[in-house]
């Protein structure tokens, strides 16, 4: 039997509070937040997802996002462990972000999230000229 691993989450959904970028005592960027997802079918429900990114992708993510913002991120979960200042033993399973992703398009967000930045923006569709017949066609 080969050994098989695979971690790859990919979620769409949208911010429950503006990301805050903090930093490490290193100095390495870093941004928590949490993802909504809604559920289909009998159950339609949400859920509330936590994630994590680092470096070049929490400065993007706190940047050009803020509450309510649809996102896409892909990455991997991770579940961590530690002891709290009253000696509980604590856990939690986050998804560690890789990309993250526009979903709005320019103005769409009704949520007053993120308008698109410019370098971003698509442009205007060149515009060609009809032909009346398919008779004028070269090929």
């Amino acid at each position: 039997m080969a050994n098989f691993n695979l971690n790859k989450a990919i979620l769409g959904g949208r911010l429950t509070a503006d990301p805050e970028l903090k930093q490490t005592p290193q100095g390495v960027p870093v941004v928590s937040f949490s993802i909504a997802v809604n559920r289909k079918g009998k159950d339609a429900s949400t859920d509330f997802i936590n994630c994590v990114a680092w470096r070049q992708t929490a400065d993007f993510i706190c940047r050009f996002f803020k509450k309510g913002s649809s996102i896409c991120v892909s990455g991997s979960i991770q579940t961590r462990n530690w002891t709290d200042n009253q000696n509980n033993k604590r856990q939690a399973t986050e998804v560690v972000v890789d990309e993250a992703f526009f979903v709005d398009t320019k103005g769409e967000n009704s949520q007053g999230g993120f308008d698109e930045p410019a370098a971003f923006q698509t442009t205007q569709a060149p515009k060609f000229e009809e032909v009346a017949s398919d008779d004028e066609l070269p090929f």
